[in-house]
């Protein structure tokens, strides 16, 4: 697990896991408000670096402080904002996770360590570094998803273009 200070008085603590066995209870469980503590599951294959979440993150908590969410809850509001769509079902299905998950990115806002010991408890699957997003990114389903064209990833890096688009995506 990793804290990162976003928008100067909050935090996103992230936790990877993969081989995870259980992401269709943990799906059931988001989509029926009952995870405990609310938590976003990411679809860690979509995420290059964390610098695209946190773009996400910031994104989120300014909607928030206008309580202007386009979602129900602030974690599915992460969710969405990563996606770059406009689309909130697509988005929550692309970029949430699905019945057949099997590595995930967890990230909660302002999270205790209680609370996070909570998630770890929540999901059935192996712990890793954040270090390994960039080796484990499917980077083929990355460019589809975002239209992201090989010779901008000459000028650019994967990284870079998601958090281009997350953040240009009201303007467009």
């Amino acid at each position: 697990m990793k804290v990162f200070e976003v928008n100067g008085n909050n935090t996103l603590s992230l936790s990877l896991f993969t081989d995870v066995t259980n992401s269709k209870e943990l799906l059931d469980s988001m989509q029926a408000g009952k995870l405990d503590p609310e938590v976003a599951f990411l679809n860690a294959s979509l995420i290059p670096d964390v610098f695209p979440v946190l773009a996400a993150a910031h994104k989120t908590l300014v909607a928030n402080s206008r309580e202007s969410l386009t979602t129900r809850t602030l974690h599915s509001e992460l969710v969405y904002n990563y996606s770059g769509s406009k689309h909130i079902t697509e988005s929550l299905k692309r970029c949430g996770i699905s019945d057949s998950s099997s590595y995930v990115l967890a990230a909660r806002f302002n999270a205790s360590a209680d609370e996070m010991e909570a998630v770890q408890k929540l999901i059935n699957g192996k712990e890793i570094d954040l270090e390994e997003l960039g080796g484990r990114a499917d980077q083929a389903q990355i460019q589809k998803h975002y239209k992201i064209p090989g010779p901008e990833l000459g000028v650019s890096t994967l990284a870079d273009a998601i958090t281009c688009r997350i953040a240009a995506r009201d303007a467009l």
